[in-house]
């Protein structure tokens, strides 16, 4: 059965929690702004076909050369983008 918990009671059980793991809030701060290089790169590759090769022919030099910071979570998630398509 569920319960029914008033925002008062909720607040004193958050409270009780642990904080969160420092590199968890860390990676949730930055989803936001991977997200948007992630669109905006896979747009540009639809879009450009010359940028599309040079990511497939060394993605960390063709990011590297557009001034994007080729991160580790980035750089898998376009070459599964890039292998898909």
């Amino acid at each position: 059965m569920a319960r029914i918990y008033d925002e008062e009671r909720l607040g004193v059980l958050l409270r009780i929690l642990r904080p969160a793991p420092r590199g968890w809030v860390e990676a949730a701060q930055e989803l936001p702004g991977a997200r948007r290089a992630f669109d905006e790169i896979v747009s540009r590759a639809e879009a450009d076909l010359a940028f599309r090769a040079a990511l497939v022919d060394d993605l960390e030099q063709a990011l590297a050369a557009e001034g994007y910071e080729p991160e580790r979570r980035l750089l898998n998630e376009l070459r599964a983008r890039l292998r898909d398509s």
